[in-house]
C-alpha cells in the first residue's frame, strides 16, 4: 500500500488543521491506521489511531479532545483534524500502516509496515 499524507502549513496557536492521508493499492481497511509526528530532534511518536476493525479510536494523552482521526473508506483515506493547534505541536506529520496489528500505536515505530512522506505542520505563538 502506498499512503500520501497532505494538508500540513502555518497555522497560529489556536488554530486548525485538516491533514489527510490517501491510500492507494490495496484498501485499506485490511490494514491498521493511524498518524504519527516527530518534532525536531525528537523521536517519532504515536497521536492518533484506528483499530484494525476501524470500531475504535486511540490518541495520545496530549492531542485527547483536540484532535480527531476519521475516516473516508470510499475514497480510501484517513483524516486527522487537528483543533487548538499549540506551538507543541510543530512536527512532521506521518501516516502509516501496519498489515497485522490489531492497532498501530502497540506496534514499534521501526516495525510499522508502511509510512507516507511525511507533511509539515508549523504552530506559531
Amino acid at each position: 500500500v502506498q499512503l500520501q499524507a497532505s494538508g500540513g502549513g502555518l497555522v497560529q496557536a489556536g488554530g486548525s488543521l485538516r491533514l489527510s492521508c490517501a491510500a492507494s493499492g490495496r484498501t485499506f481497511s485490511s490494514y491498521a491506521m493511524g498518524w504519527f509526528r516527530q518534532a525536531p530532534g525528537k523521536e517519532r511518536d504515536f497521536v492518533a489511531s484506528f483499530s484494525r476493525s476501524g470500531g475504535t479510536t486511540y490518541y495520545a494523552d496530549s492531542v485527547k479532545g483536540r484532535f480527531t482521526i476519521s475516516r473516508d473508506n470510499a475514497k480510501n483515506t484517513v483524516y486527522l483534524q487537528m483543533n487548538s493547534l499549540k506551538p507543541e505541536d510543530t512536527a512532521v506529520y506521518y501516516c502509516a500502516a501496519d498489515r497485522f496489528s490489531p492497532s498501530i500505536q502497540t506496534v514499534r515505530v521501526e516495525h510499522i509496515d508502511y509510512w507516507g512522506k511525511g507533511t509539515l505542520v508549523t504552530v506559531s505563538s
